[in-house]
C-alpha cells in the first residue's frame, strides 16, 4: 500500500494542514504538490489498496477550479481518499461535497473528510498563526481515528448542496504596476494560467482565481 499526500496550497496554509494529517497517519507518504508539480498526479497509478489525502483550500465555499481540471485526467481504481477542506474566515459550504464528486468521478472512494482552519490568505488578522498547537493536536487525533477505521469506513455524507453555490471569484485581481520588469516569474507560478508569459503585465480576469501564490 502507498500513501499519497496530495495538496493544492497557494499560500502554505493547506500544506501545513496536510503535513500534520499525513504525520498523524503514521505512514510513509509520497507528496504531490499540485501547485509545483501539477502533472505529477496524472503519472501516478493509483491502486485499490492505496490511500490518499487530498487537501484543498475553500474559495467562496467551492474548490479551486484548477483542481477540478487537474483531476479530469486522473484514473484511480477504487483508491481510498481522505478529504480536507481548509478555510480562513467563512463556512466551507459545498467544498467537501464538490471535492467528493470530483474524486469519485476519477475512481476514488472517499472514506473521511475534515474542515481545518488556516490563516486567511488575504486578511491575515483572521486565523492568524493557524493551524496552531491545538489545531495540530486535534488533526493528529482525527488522523489516528481514520487510520484505525480505514478498512471498515463507510462513505460519509459530506455537508453541502447540489447544485453547488455559485462562485464568481472576488473583484480583486492582480495588476502590474510601474515596478514590473516583465521577468515572467508570476506567469510561471500562476496555476490558473491567468498571466501570459508573452505579456506578464496582463492578467486574464476570467481565468484568475486569486491564489495569492507565495
Amino acid at each position: 500500500m502507498k500513501f499519497y499526500n496530495i495538496y493544492f496550497s497557494p499560500t502554505g496554509g493547506t500544506k501545513k494542514v496536510a503535513t500534520i494529517v499525513a504525520k498523524g497517519m503514521q505512514l510513509e507518504s509520497e507528496e504531490i504538490n499540485l501547485m509545483k508539480e501539477p502533472d505529477k498526479i496524472t503519472k501516478v497509478k493509483f491502486e485499490k489498496e492505496d490511500l490518499c489525502l487530498v487537501a484543498v483550500p475553500s474559495y467562496g465555499g467551492r474548490i479551486p477550479s484548477v483542481v477540478t481540471d487537474m483531476f479530469r485526467n486522473v484514473k484511480a481504481d477504487g483508491t481510498k481518499a481522505i478529504l480536507a477542506a481548509v478555510f480562513g474566515n467563512r463556512a466551507i459550504d459545498d467544498t467537501l461535497l464538490e471535492l467528493q464528486d470530483v474524486l469519485e468521478a476519477s475512481g476514488f472512494v472517499c472514506i473521511a473528510g475534515m474542515e481545518a482552519v488556516a490563516e486567511h490568505s488575504l486578511m491575515h488578522q483572521f486565523g492568524t498563526g493557524r493551524p496552531d498547537q491545538q489545531d495540530e493536536k486535534e488533526l493528529l487525533e482525527f488522523a489516528a481515528k481514520i487510520l484505525q477505521n480505514s478498512e471498515t469506513q463507510r462513505i460519509p455524507a459530506f455537508p453541502g448542496n447540489r447544485p453547488y453555490r455559485e462562485y464568481n471569484g472576488v473583484p480583486l485581481k492582480p495588476v502590474a504596476n510601474g515596478k514590473c520588469t516583465s521577468c515572467g516569474l508570476c506567469a510561471k507560478e500562476c496555476p490558473a494560467g491567468a498571466i501570459p508569459l508573452t505579456n506578464p503585465k496582463m492578467t486574464d480576469k476570467d481565468k484568475c482565481i486569486l491564489v495569492c501564490t507565495v
